[in-house]
């Protein structure tokens, strides 16, 4: 079978299992040529496992308007929010700080998201993770 002609690729963030084709999702997968009403669908079901958690997701839509798309795992931050039970990251985080996670934390937040991460292992991971830790106003210890 001959490959698809690719039309275009983009990314997306997305509530995962709850998704809707309200703005902004609908009116990104519509310019593209994708249906929403159908994406969403998949991508509900696709994604039922992490329900509400925020996700990356990488669209490939082809010449025929046909699609796929590959789960990626939550950004650093939303796993770092919901380690430290805050809201958002500080507005100044060299001054105000929003809490405290521990290496350890970090390590598994790391296992989580190693595949997403430019790391060839899990301790340089763990510092990747660290840096945008401290780049939200967390404190990391050990």
């Amino acid at each position: 079978m001959a490959k698809k002609e690719i039309t275009v690729q983009f990314k997306l963030q997305a509530p995962g299992g709850t998704a809707t084709p309200a703005p902004p999702i609908g009116p990104a997968l519509g310019q593209h040529g994708v249906n929403p009403g159908q994406f969403i669908q998949q991508f509900n079901a696709a994604s039922a496992h992490l329900k509400g958690k925020v996700i990356g997701v990488l669209v490939t839509v082809y010449k025929d308007r046909t699609f796929s798309f590959e789960l990626k795992s939550p950004p650093a931050s939303v796993l770092l929010k919901d380690a430290v039970k805050a809201e958002k990251g500080s507005g100044e985080p060299n001054k105000n700080k929003i809490g405290n996670v521990t290496m350890a934390q970090c390590k598994t937040i790391a296992k989580e998201k190693i595949k997403d991460l430019n790391a060839f292992d899990e301790d340089h991971a763990a510092r990747i993770i660290a840096g945008t830790a401290r780049s939200m106003g967390i404190t990391v210890e050990g």
